[in-house]
């Protein structure tokens, strides 16, 4: 196990978190599957597979993150890779509800700042409190990845775009989460660039999931492609990019 190459995937317990654990278990990882829930985290374990290792992990509780990163020193040493999946949408989407009901309340006016911070302090500030947590672990790996799974939605020059088909969904909850999450991937990138270590953002696509009440367009298979790549990239790899598994290079 410990000559296996290690990967951490946050929020990984269903939707794109999870199949990317599967494609990195599939690729010889040996995956930690990062569950707010430790018994949905060990029932996802299952699908992963044997290489799959629970665990508890909430990235907005500061002793879960450092019990998490004292466990991954202690069992393997290094991290190799980390992929920061873990988000939410909203708090307080009721079922049933329809995504364009829920848009018309999250508008600047309108939106609710407890909703905007709970969103913001998983996808962003739980963003930025991984990474401190587990840059140590990184750094100890020959040549780390990090992936911040990030959204089109955020892009800034596609949504001052008038023809950009989702500009009129742009608000200050989970758009701007992402787009913050954006600033956070270029900061990391830029401050680890003489490191080796790589970091680049993801766009899943619209990907049916629990996130978006599985609206979406596409599969979690699809979804977790692009993310797969960046953290598998090579030594000539980029750092400090945002794309997209079909589109290619997204504008910030």
């Amino acid at each position: 196990m410990k000559d296996k190459p290690v990967a951490l995937v946050t929020g990984a317990n269903q939707g794109i978190g999870l199949q990317i654990a599967k494609d990195l278990a599939a690729r010889g990882f040996t995956v930690l599957v990062g569950s707010r829930d430790l018994e949905r985290g060990e029932a996802a374990v299952k699908e992963v597979g044997p290489d799959a290792r629970a665990l508890r992990l909430d990235v907005t509780d500061q002793a879960s993150i450092a019990a998490a990163a004292e466990r991954i020193r202690k069992e393997h040493g290094r991290l190799d890779v980390l992929v920061n999946n873990a988000a939410i949408s909203n708090t307080g989407m009721s079922p049933g509800i329809s995504m364009e009901e829920y848009l018309k309340s999250t508008r600047p006016s309108n939106a609710s700042l407890d909703e905007m911070r709970a969103v913001w302090e998983t996808n962003v500030f739980g963003v930025l409190a991984i990474y401190q947590a587990m840059l140590p672990l990184l750094r100890e790996a020959p040549a780390a990845r990090i992936v911040n799974v990030s959204s089109g939605v955020g892009s800034l020059t596609m949504n001052a775009d008038p023809n950009f088909t989702l500009r009129s969904t742009f608000g200050p909850i989970y758009p701007a989460s992402k787009t913050a999450l954006n600033a956070l991937t270029l900061a990391m990138a830029i401050e680890l660039e003489s490191t080796g270590i790589k970091v680049n953002a993801a766009s899943p696509g619209f990907t049916k999931t629990n996130l978006n009440n599985y609206q979406g367009l596409e599969t979690v298979e699809e979804g977790a492609q692009e993310a797969v790549r960046l953290a598998l990239l090579g030594p000539d790899g980029p750092t400090g990019t945002f794309s997209h598994a079909k589109l290619g290079t997204l504008p910030w």
